[in-house]
């Protein structure tokens, strides 16, 4: 398959692209799922295939086969060449690609312990423990009504090369871990929370999460919340968010809104537009203690590359420095349009995907506070340490988020839970409300949906526990 991918790039190129670009892709993904103590059927995938692009007079187009057959791999070429081709009568502007170093490059990640090194059984097994730690109602003081646990591993073998040089091999395996708990206590209701863990890494990162007394704790929290939280404070507050709220709201208000393809207009139609204009550049959007970063280059992290899938070097983006807005996320296509270099966040799923405008790790930055000065001069509000719902506008500037584990702040002091305090808010009033930042950085690994046809790209999003001065804070009804 490398040799045809090497071959599709040159025959390209005698039928008269002035740019081709191949990829080679072999997926293996095994899914192991557990729903209310019984298992279920999984997810086991095996594609393998290539990708493959062609440029002409500004016009693009994408094909991909997946078997290895010289005759048919010329058939498609020859019809990626006519689209393309094609194309450039209905577009109202060329495409064009951001100039761009060439590299020939071969990385990995390894594996301390392979995937393949551990038993089917190992693999169930810890996904029952997890079960047992949270279904005793004696050990965990509530009902988890329902109970679902998957594991998701992942080995992606990856061959790039274009008309330009540019020639990137690599390999990369990945662990997840998601569970949805939701207990019950009559006359209460329900209350539900999640876990989401995922990592660059082997079998060996599941060992590091302890995810049996992580669950049971998170369980336990259920319990609480239903049987001893009180009303939530309304008006206008101090609210502490922590830092699994704060992640989400990186991937949703920082993240999606400085994808330059959205900038631009290409996803509003699959996922949604921005608030964010490309004259936004060098404007200022929260105090100097806040900047947003999303790097690929985090080592374990599960958005983890070195390289894009358009073989551009990955890198930190800086999206808001010093509470300025930096820089977008660009693929060679959106650098070209806005005149800058593309900094590497291209990325498709499968090999039959194109490569779009992606994350990675996209977190805020820590401070210099600890928990306890985040909440000393607080003399009445609450802190949101983790969320239950959360909603937010296409454009990616009203949001909603509806706490989960809660508790209410008197005098510099945490107090009683509370149940359900609704925080509504827009980007900005958010980014500008921003008052203090502890050092407290923590991620959570999570599937990225975006495009048409979709596409499941693996990312962290984190940040340090946050406070936000004089906000409104509402409750249910």
């Amino acid at each position: 398959m490398k040799e045809l991918a090497d071959f599709a790039v040159g025959y390209a190129g005698e039928l008269g692209a002035e740019y081709a670009e191949a990829r080679f892709q072999n997926d293996l993904k095994n899914m192991y799922l557990l729903v209310n103590g019984k298992p279920e059927v999984g997810r086991f995938v095996r594609s393998s295939g290539i990708g493959i692009r062609v440029l002409i007079d500004g016009g693009m187009s994408f094909l991909s086969i997946n078997k290895p057959d010289k005759e048919l791999l010329k058939k498609r070429v020859k019809e990626a060449v006519k689209i393309a081709r094609s194309s450039v009568k209905t577009m109202k502007k060329p495409i064009r690609l951001s100039p761009e170093k060439t590299s020939k490059k071969e990385w990995e990640a390894k594996a301390k312990i392979p995937f393949k090194d551990v038993s089917l059984k190992e693999k169930v097994g810890l996904l029952f423990d997890i079960d047992n730690a949270v279904s005793s109602p004696r050990e965990v003081g509530i009902k988890i009504a329902s109970r679902y646990f998957y594991f998701l591993e992942y080995e992606i073998e990856k061959y790039f090369l274009n008309s330009e040089g540019t020639e990137v091999s690599s390999f990369l395996p990945k662990i997840m871990f998601y569970g949805l708990l939701t207990a019950s206590e009559p006359q209460k209701g329900t209350e539900q929370d999640r876990i989401g863990k995922g990592e660059s890494r082997g079998w060996e990162a599941v060992k590091e999460w302890d995810l049996v007394n992580h669950a049971a704790e998170k369980a336990k929290t259920l319990g609480r919340i239903l049987k001893t939280a009180k009303e939530a404070p309304k008006g206008r507050l101090d609210i502490v968010l922590g830092s699994e709220v704060v992640g989400l709201m990186m991937h949703e208000s920082a993240g999606h809104p400085y994808e330059a393809d959205r900038i631009m207009g290409r996803e509003a139609a699959q996922a949604g537009e921005s608030f964010i204009t490309r004259d936004m550049i060098g404007q200022k959007i929260g105090p100097e203690t806040v900047t947003v970063v999303d790097d690929p280059t985090v080592e374990h992290s599960f958005g983890y590359y070195l390289y894009d899938d358009e073989g551009v070097p990955a890198r930190r983006r800086y999206l808001i420095e010093g509470g300025v807005i930096n820089e977008f996320l660009h693929n060679r296509e959106t650098a070209f349009e806005m005149g800058v270099k593309s900094n590497g966040a291209a990325r498709a799923e499968f090999f039959d995907r194109e490569p779009i405008v992606r994350m990675a790790s996209t977190f805020m930055l820590p401070g210099d506070h600890t928990f306890e000065e985040l909440i000393e001069d607080v003399k009445q509000g609450v802190f949101m340490n983790t969320f239950g719902e959360w909603n937010i506008d296409d454009r990616r500037y009203n949001m909603r988020f509806i706490g989960r584990e809660c508790y209410l702040i008197e005098k510099g002091n945490l107090r009683s839970m509370v149940r359900r305090p609704i925080l509504e808010i827009t980007t900005p009033g958010f980014f500008g409300s921003i008052d203090a930042l502890d050092k407290n950085l923590k991620y959570e690994g999570a599937i990225c949906g975006k495009s048409d046809p979709a596409q499941g790209a693996p990312v962290w999003h984190g940040g340090p526990n946050v406070r936000v001065k004089d906000v409104k804070l509402g409750g249910v009804e």
